[in-house]
C-alpha cells in the first residue's frame, strides 16, 4: 500500500445485525490507522469484515479492501494471533 499513512487517525464503522432485520452501525475513532486495522483483523470476528468501513485521510476502505493494508510489508505493528472465536 504505497503511500498509505498508518499513523493518520482513522474512523471505523462496523455493521452488525441481530436476529431481526434491523442493522446496527457502530462507530469507533482510533488515533492511528494501524490500530484500527489491527482491531478489525485481530479482534473482530472474521465474519464482521464485510460490514466494516475504514476512513483514513479522506479515503474509504470497505470490507476486504482492509485486508491488504494489514498484509502489507509497510504495516508497522507486529501481527499477533487472532483471538479464538
Amino acid at each position: 500500500m504505497n503511500g498509505f499513512d498508518y499513523d493518520a487517525s482513522a474512523e471505523l464503522y462496523s455493521g452488525t445485525s441481530g436476529r431481526t432485520r434491523q442493522k446496527t452501525l457502530k462507530y469507533q475513532r482510533f488515533p492511528r490507522a494501524a490500530d484500527a486495522i489491527r482491531y478489525v483483523m485481530e479482534d473482530m470476528p472474521a465474519n464482521a469484515l464485510p460490514g466494516c468501513s475504514l476512513d483514513v485521510d479522506e479515503e474509504t476502505y470497505v470490507g476486504r479492501a482492509i485486508l491488504p493494508l494489514y498484509e502489507s510489508p509497510d504495516y508497522p505493528l507486529p501481527r499477533r494471533a487472532k483471538a479464538a472465536q
